[in-house]
Formats: C-alpha cells, sequence, structure tokens
C-alpha cells in the first residue's frame, strides 16, 4: 500500500501486475523490434556518434550497451555519471564492458564537496539521500546530447516493470523526458529549488548545471528521442544478467540486505546501496527483497512461502554502511532517525 502508483482493484490485483499480464500477453514484441531497428537506422551515421546510452555499469545498462552493439552494431557514446560510491567490483566490469565491446566513453565526476551538501539537503526534506544521483543520471547525458549534437539516447529499463508512472500500453512508448524528470526523478525538487535550499553553503551556482533538465528550447532544436531500450524488446534482468556475465564476464557482488546467492546482480553500483534499502524499509515497510521477489513471483520463479522466508530473513535489519554514511554527512544515529522519523 505504500508503493508509488500502486492501485487494488475489487479482487485485490494491483496494476503492477496487471501491466505484467499485458506485457506478457498483449504486445505484439516483433513489432516493436522492427520501431527499434527503424528508430536506429534513422539516426545512423547522422552525427558522430548513432546515440548516447547513459552508463552505470549496473546489469541494466550494462545489458543495453551490449545489446545495441551486438544485435545492431550502432557506434554509441558512452556516458557515466559518477555518483561517487562506485564499488570496486563495477569499476572492473566497466573496464571489461568498454574493451570487450570497443566503445568510447566519457566519464563526469561532479564536485564532491557539493555532492556531500546535496545528499545532506535532500535526506532532511526527502528521507532519500540521493537527489544528486537521481537527477544527474538523468540529466547530465542530456546536456552532452546538446553539445555532442546526438539526438537519439538510449536507457534501459522502463519504470513500467516496477511503477504506473507509465504503462506498457500498446500506443505508449515511454519517453524519458523532462515530464519524466520531474514526475518520479528529481524528488520534487529541481536544481533551481536545491540552489534556493543550500544558500547558506559556499557554491557556485554553476555546481548545480549538472543536475538541472537542459533548457526545453534546446533539445527540440536537436529534435531529441529518449527512450527505454525496454520499450522495444521484453524486459527480464535475470535473464538478462546470465546474458552478460557469460558474453562480457560481468560479475555481481554481496549488496547488504539482499540473499547473495539469489540477487548478486542487482543494485550492484553503490556502495550506500545498503542504506538506501533501510531507508525504504522504515518509510515504507518493504525493502529490495520484497520488491525483486514480487518480481519473481510475477514471473513465476518463486513460490509466496518462499519470497517471506527470504524477506523475514534479510529485510529491514540495520547495515553496516550507516556508520559510513553518517560520518560522511557528520550526523550521528539520533539525528538520522530523527530525520527519517519525519
Amino acid at each position: 500500500e505504500t508503493y508509488e502508483t500502486i492501485e487494488f482493484n475489487e479482487n485485490g490485483e494491483c496494476n503492477i501486475c496487471s501491466q505484467n499480464i499485458y506485457k506478457n500477453s498483449s504486445i505484439d514484441w516483433s513489432q516493436r523490434k522492427n520501431l527499434l531497428k527503424n528508430l536506429i537506422e534513422k539516426h545512423r551515421g547522422k552525427n558522430d556518434y548513432d546515440c548516447i546510452v547513459p552508463f552505470s555499469g549496473g546489469k541494466d545498462s550494462t545489458f543495453t550497451l551490449y545489446y545495441l552493439v551486438k544485435e545492431f552494431n550502432i557506434k554509441p557514446l558512452v556516458v557515466q555519471f559518477d555518483h561517487g560510491f562506485m564499488r570496486p567490483t563495477l569499476l572492473k566490469n566497466n573496464e571489461n564492458t568498454f574493451k570487450s565491446l570497443g566503445v568510447d566513453v566519457l566519464k563526469f565526476s561532479p564536485n564532491w564537496k557539493v555532492v556531500k551538501r546535496l545528499m545532506l539537503e535532500s535526506l532532511q526534506r526527502k528521507g532519500d539521500f540521493c537527489w544528486h544521483c537521481h537527477t544527474g543520471i538523468f540529466s547530465y547525458p542530456m546536456h552532452v546530447a546538446i553539445k555532442f549534437n546526438i539526438p537519439l539516447v538510449f536507457w534501459g529499463e522502463p519504470s513500467s516493470e516496477y511503477t504506473n508512472y507509465f504503462d506498457y500500453s500498446e500506443n505508449e512508448i515511454e519517453q524519458v523526458d523532462e515530464v519524466r524528470f520531474n514526475r518520479f526523478v528529481n524528488l520534487g525538487i529541481t536544481a533551481e529549488d536545491m540552489e534556493g535550499m543550500i544558500s547558506n553553503f559556499d557554491f557556485d551556482k554553476r555546481d548545480l548545471i549538472p543536475y538541472s533538465y537542459p533548457n526545453l528550447r534546446d533539445l527540440k532544436k536537436l529534435r531529441y528521442e529518449s527512450v527505454c531500450l525496454g520499450s522495444y524488446i521484453p524486459w527480464d534482468t535475470k535473464k538478462q544478467s546470465e546474458l552478460i556475465q557469460k558474453n562480457l564476464g560481468w560479475k555481481g557482488d554481496e549488496v547488504e540486505g539482499m540473499p547473495p546467492d539469489l540477487y548478486s546482480y542487482e543494485k550492484i553500483e553503490c556502495f550506500m546501496q545498503g542504506v538506501r534499502d533501510y531507508l525504504k524499509f522504515l518509510k515504507r515497510g518493504y525493502s529490495r527483497v520484497t520488491q525483486m521477489t514480487a518480481l519473481d513471483i510475477r514471473n513465476k520463479r518463486m513460490s509466496l512461502e518462499e519470497a517471506n522466508n527470504l524477506i523475514k530473513k534479510y529485510e529491514g535489519f540495520k547495515p553496516q554502511s550507516l556508520k559510513i554514511f553518517m560520518d560522511y554527512l557528520n550526523i550521528d544515529e539520533n539525528e538520522f532517525n530523527e530525520i527519517v522519523k519525519n
């Protein structure tokens, strides 16, 4: 009941599961793949790069890059926003992936002092310290698209896999645009808002440009198309993770609070993922174990009993990384709990 956009019908069935049924039974995926092919050919060879692939190094962006290069032989510019907490395993995966596929990569690391201030502000206001990560990952590649004149941007997983902000309906290809950015990416806080919120902090307002969505006039002039690969091919994180492990040597990692044998592919990008999931549990009463087992139940890979046993065993425990996190932001546990309670 605490999940964003979720609704239940008179039979207790939720709209996320209904979307999954529609995805598996009513979409002509061969037609969608033809749409994908036409989109790629429309942009192929027109500029220095055929498209941009925003890249975290996790399972979804790695599969997206792998699929587009191997299936369509495109020339992408890979754009990576460094949120400041990348794990050693992830960095090694990135190196292997880039060398194996042979791609050009642009990596951006923002001002760390500003990042820490943004983390504290968004934690206090929203109980989510990842505002800089949410906004930077989705806005910075769009700035690069304008600077390098690359109209086509490919993201990975559609939000319809987990939420109902958008759906899988036949006529709707999810657009990764400013509407989507403001609807649920930026926590309802624009970069202009944030500038006012941290005005007592010594910074240059240009430091916030990477977190601001580009001017719509500039994007329209570019005639940009920003879409999810998962709108064109059926998305299956478990199968795709197995594929990149086999073909790229991509390795999973152990994440706090997650069953390591089952979900070593899930959210390995960030040292602070355990804290994120702990916050979700404190605020909403569930965490990533519930989210991932629900996905496996929908895909008929797990029983409800198995899922509940995993939830009881792994979910809701205080992560060791919480101490590191609080040291970064110079707060103690009482302050942390008070922030979350509010």
